[in-house]
């Protein structure tokens, strides 16, 4: 009996939080805050909508994540010279130093997903996973 595709990607999920998790809470963050402070850090200046579109993530989620690492002066928010209704998400120095620090966890936790694909297979893969998350999202 062939799995369910959700099962798998859910398992695929459970699995890289427990990898991640693992090593960010030496560091006093939560699996979410490791990946929304990565991003902030690849991606300089979003707002926090497109942070949360960028991540796949609902709006009050990204605000509770975004919310605790401003707390921890790990990210700060400073607002756009074009649009004083928009807040641009930067990272602290501090924040900057520790992403710059696991930046190579978060590349390894997206490495490891595709290990062993082919180029084809993995493009393939995103494809077909964009396919479904649009699917999925239609539905909410």
């Amino acid at each position: 009996m062939q799995e369910p595709a959700a099962l798998l990607i859910a398992a695929i999920r459970r699995r890289l939080k427990q990898l991640v998790g693992a090593q960010v809470r030496a560091y006093g963050l939560s699996p979410a805050q490791f990946w929304v402070l990565n991003r902030i850090f690849e991606s300089e200046g979003m707002s926090s909508s497109e942070l949360a579109m960028s991540l796949h993530m609902d709006q009050p989620t990204t605000s509770r994540v975004v919310s605790a690492l401003v707390k921890s002066k790990l990210v700060r928010m400073e607002g756009d010279p074009t649009d004083r209704r928009r807040g641009r998400l930067l990272p602290s120095a501090r924040g900057r130093a520790l992403a710059d620090k696991l930046h190579g966890l978060a590349l390894e936790a997206r490495r490891a997903v595709e290990a062993g694909l082919s180029a084809s297979e993995r493009e393939t893969l995103r494809s077909l996973l964009a396919k479904a998350l649009a699917h999925i999202e239609k539905l909410q």
